[in-house]
């Protein structure tokens, strides 16, 4: 399937350079020349490119329509607040986000409306929202736009690089996965991303008393979160009985979270807090994740 719609019956007006500009939410089909960059300004199609071993992954990258708006902001809008997980360099968070407020990373964050409202409530906090989704890439630096957010900036890529290769010990202030791939079939669980191997790695770029808070619909994956949480020893249930959380209202409720539970899905959140040991916590990250 294409990444773009055919609007060639739809009028578009010129833009000053000549070109034909985008028409705000309309999905356009754009010929590119073979090895042409889909969004020569925007986000790359593979920043890592073969730069690192290959591993089992736990999210898949999906080609889905784009509309123009999305487009126009990828375009305009990610060289200004863009990143490309390449993996070839240490970034500065405090650089990227012009300030030193707390840095949570969210893994995985869709269309983007929940990170947006997050983003709004708590301005205090910056947050570095990654996902391979480009119309979710788009929507969310659209909002960002459109609601004078400068506490978001959007990652493109593997999060696993973004961990390993990019972000100093101790450089976050916290970590969300909401509603990952629960990848049901036992056969992939090996792709969850919730295991011992990335608490490992997590745990050395979150810094002390960091929360790392998951939320799922997928019963089981809830139960295997909560074991390997509770089993880690650089985490500890901000819950007296060890148990799952109650939504907190700082998490907004989102249309596929209320899909869900029209269907009868239980949606439980899992809040656990970065634990420090001395000089037992590494600043090295595992390898082999």
């Amino acid at each position: 399937m294409s990444d773009f719609l055919n609007a060639s019956d739809v009028s578009r007006p010129v833009s000053p350079g000549g070109s034909p500009s985008h028409v705000p939410g309309v999905s356009v089909r754009h010929t590119r020349a073979k090895g042409e960059p889909r969004f020569p300004d925007g986000p790359a199609p593979d920043p890592a490119g073969s730069h690192f071993e290959r591993r089992i992954r736990s999210f898949q990258p999906r080609r889905s329509r784009v509309t123009a708006g999305q487009a126009d902001a990828l375009q305009r809008l990610w060289p200004k607040w863009g990143l490309d997980i390449d993996g070839q360099r240490v970034i500065d968070l405090g650089e990227m986000f012009g300030n030193t407020n707390p840095v949570v990373l969210e893994i995985g964050f869709g269309m983007g409306e929940a990170t947006a409202q997050m983003a709004a409530a708590d301005p205090r906090t910056n947050v570095l929202a990654v996902d391979v989704h480009t119309p979710g890439q788009g929507t969310l630096l659209n909002l960002a736009e459109q609601s004078g957010l400068s506490n978001i900036r959007v990652g493109n890529g593997d999060a696993i690089i973004l961990l390993r290769e990019m972000l100093a010990p101790d450089s976050l202030g916290g970590l969300r996965v909401y509603f990952p791939d629960p990848w049901p079939k036992k056969r992939h669980h090996k792709r969850r991303l919730i295991q011992a191997e990335f608490l490992d790695l997590a745990a050395t770029r979150l810094k002390p008393g960091a929360i790392v808070h998951c939320a799922t619909d997928w019963e089981p994956y809830a139960e295997q979160m909560l074991e390997v949480l509770t089993a880690h020893p650089d985490f500890e249930n901000t819950q007296a009985d060890g148990g799952f959380a109650p939504r907190p209202d700082f998490r907004p409720l989102t249309r596929f979270e209320g899909q869900g539970l029209d269907k009868g899905h239980v949606v439980n959140d899992l809040l656990f807090r970065r634990v420090q040991h001395g000089d037992q916590d590494q600043d090295q990250p595992p390898t082999g994740v």
